[in-house]
């Protein structure tokens, strides 16, 4: 199994029309073979005292069942279409991609 934390951080004010279109290409990653979750998530804002809050980040916590899969997940059409639609709301993004101990 393959865990895939991505951290998305978005232009100031573009957080909400950022998760509008992630969420409109949901079905198309859940649809994928080898997708096995697929899911926005933001920090909660009043979380413990050790949490650091980013309210411009946007956190996609993916599984995929190979690493072949999510290379493939990296190159399907609705991605690239999906990557030009936010590229004017995304100011950086960092993966860690991650294995079962």
């Amino acid at each position: 199994m393959i865990h895939v934390l991505a951290s998305i951080e978005v232009k100031p004010g573009k957080r909400a029309e950022f998760i509008e279109l992630f969420k409109g290409n949901v079905p198309n990653v859940l649809a994928e073979d080898g997708c096995v979750e697929y899911a926005p998530a933001v920090d909660v804002a009043d979380g413990p005292a050790f949490q650091v809050v980013e309210e411009r980040v946007v956190t996609v916590i993916e599984k995929w069942s190979s690493l072949s899969a999510l290379e493939a997940h990296l190159e399907a059409p609705h991605m690239l279409t999906f990557r030009e639609q936010v590229k004017d709301l995304v100011e950086r993004v960092t993966a860690k991609v991650l294995e079962d101990a």
